[in-house]
Formats: structure tokens, sequence, C-alpha cells
């Protein structure tokens, strides 16, 4: 039984004559935002903060890590359900694949995309964390005027909770928002291992890098910290869910990282990276998905992520707009970059 994406993932489409570096785009990105979070540390004196913990223990092994869990994950059940529970027939069908889909090409779209993918989303979380060392004006007041005067008098949290309930519909909201933060990776992984064209693979995680940097640049150039924690009252209706309580947690870390308490904090409101990583994936699984029920899936997945941004106060209807406006410049300049045309055919991708 092959792995489930395989089998949704396009194989190529059309080619150019011309070989490419895929990888060009991401490194950059990469060592530019990279080298800001190590001198704007240095410049503040704040460490480089880990956000996601150390359990895996440092980088240089959280890497290989991630890499060889990657292969594994795509080799072992393949080969034990080809092998039905035959020793030499799975050790057969393991030799296969990694003769057929672990080629050198795939192999490097793996490493170095797991690898500078790692390095923005660290940079872009500790970016986020030294926002309000930099720039301490927020213009949440602004953005709750225009929102009250797109709808009419309304906020949009108090809007949408009249609308679908502030009990039933919290909760399944919440798995909805709450499911974003490991979709994050593994949905990098499922691109890198299993996209049948590895140039779709090159596009996925180059936009990825493109959506996340163009997130820290919206931070600082508009900072807030959202209805919800600005305007506390406008979610206190709600129902008690794991989402209120991360919404708690940030507040409160936050608060120890700007008294000195604590090495980083996570709160920044424009614009919305869950509205713009949503829209990115559903924008990718629409140019590289067979499968139309798929894609369904991830553009209702965006439907409901946008609502849940305004439901429970994590952001304005500019902040929404914003991180649309950011998928689709990521989605754009990462085809052009991997050498992509208008209609998702691939240059011709060769290792290096």
């Amino acid at each position: 039984m092959s792995a489930p994406s395989a089998a949704v993932l396009e194989a190529p489409t059309g080619s150019q004559a011309t070989e490419r570096r895929p990888y060009g785009f991401l490194l950059a990105n990469a060592a530019l935002i990279g080298s800001v979070t190590f001198i704007a540390s240095w410049m503040l004196d704040r460490p480089v903060a880990d956000p996601e913990g150390s359990f895996l223990g440092p980088s240089w092994v959280r890497l290989p890590v991630l890499c060889l869990t990657a292969i594994v994950l795509d080799l072992v059940p393949r080969a034990l359900w080809e092998g039905r529970l035959d020793p030499a027939r799975t050790v057969a069908a393991a030799r296969h694949r990694l003769r057929t889909h672990w080629t050198r090409a795939r192999l490097q779209l793996v490493v170095v995309g797991i690898s500078g993918f790692y390095v923005v989303y660290v940079a872009y979380r500790n970016l986020k964390s030294l926002l309000p060392l930099v720039r301490d004006v927020k213009y949440d007041s602004e953005l709750r005027v225009l929102d009250r005067l797109l709808l009419l008098g309304h906020d949009p949290a108090t809007l949408t909770q009249d609308i679908f309930g502030t009990g039933l519909a919290a909760h399944l909201l919440s798995a909805v928002y709450l499911a974003y933060i490991p979709l994050v990776a593994i949905l990098v992984t499922v691109w890198l291992v299993w996209s049948r064209n590895i140039a779709h693979g090159w596009w996925f995680v180059t936009a990825q890098g493109i959506a996340w940097t163009l997130g820290t640049v919206s931070y600082y150039l508009l900072p807030t910290l959202g209805p919800g924690i600005m305007y506390p009252w406008l979610a206190s209706d709600l129902t008690p869910n794991a989402t209120s309580d991360l919404m708690d947690s940030l507040v409160y870390s936050r608060h120890g990282f700007l008294w000195g308490e604590g090495d980083y904090q996570g709160v920044a409101g424009f614009a919305s990276l869950h509205t713009a990583i949503a829209l990115l994936w559903a924008l990718m699984a629409h140019a590289t998905v067979r499968s139309r029920a798929i894609r369904t899936v991830f553009w209702v997945n965006f439907a409901l992520t946008v609502v849940a941004t305004l439901y429970f106060g994590w952001h304005y209807i500019a902040d929404d707009l914003a991180g649309g406006a950011i998928a689709i410049i990521a989605f754009r300049v990462a085809a052009r970059a991997t050498g992509h045309d208008r209609r998702g055919a691939p240059a011709e991708v060769t290792a290096r």
C-alpha cells in the first residue's frame, strides 16, 4: 500500500529545456532572515530561542533526526505492507523504494528543504518575539475602527459569535485553529517526501519560506496585539476551549518576556499568518493535487480558519486580507523562483 499523499500529488506535467537550481531562492531567503535574526538578537541582548522546545536536542541533532524520520516514514510502512511479513520481500520492497523514489534529487529536496524551512521558521518565531522591544506602538484602535465601519458598527468577533453560537462552534473552530500548528511541519514533510514531481516539493517549501518571511515583515510594519487581547471582552462569552487557553498562555508569556522573566513571546496580530498559510496550502493543493476531494478539504480548512481568526478575536479583518495577499504573493513568487509557468508546469529540476 502506498502512502496516501503519493497517490494524489501530480506527476510532472511538462518541462522546459533549461536546468535550474530550485533551491537557490529558499537558501537565500533562509540566509537573509537567519542573519537578521542573529543581528537583532545580538543588538537587543536576547538569546536566539528555540520556541518549539528542546526534547530532540540542539538543532545540529534535530535537523538530521527530522530528515531521517521523513525517510523512515516513507520506507518502513510501505515495505512492511508490500512484504506481507516476509523478511525477504520486505527487504526487496525497501530496496526498490530506495532505488526508484529516494534518488539524489529527492534526498536533496528533503534535506535542503527541511533545513531551509527550519531556519526560516525559527527566525520568524524569534523576530516575532522581539517585536515589542523594537516597536512599542500599536495600531489596534485604528483597525478596530475599520472593522466596525465595514460591519456597520459590529465587531467581527461578536458578530460571528452571534451567527455561530458560543458553545459547540467554539470547540469545532478551536479544533480547526489548533490543527494548524502541527500541520505546518506535517504538510512540508508530505510535499517534500511524497510529491511525485520533485519540482512541486521545491515550489511548496519555497512558498512557505516566503510567506513566513513576509509575515515577519508585516508584524513590524503594522504592530498590533489583536482584538481578543486588546479588547478581551469581545471573547468573554465563549465556552471555555483550548484556543482561548492558548490566548491566555500567550498573554502570560508576553508579560513575562517584557518583565525579563522569559526568552520568548508570541503575540503579533498583523498580518494573519494562520490565514496566509491556510490559503497557501489551498493554492498549492489546487495547483499540484489531483484529488478534487483533497483540494476541497484544503479550501474548506481555509474558510473555517478565516472564520476562527475573527470568532476568537485573534485578528481584525485587515489582518486576514493582508494574510491572503501574503499567500498569493508567496505562491506566485515561489512559482517563478522554482521554474513553474502559469499552468504550474515545472522547468527541468536536477540534483546538484
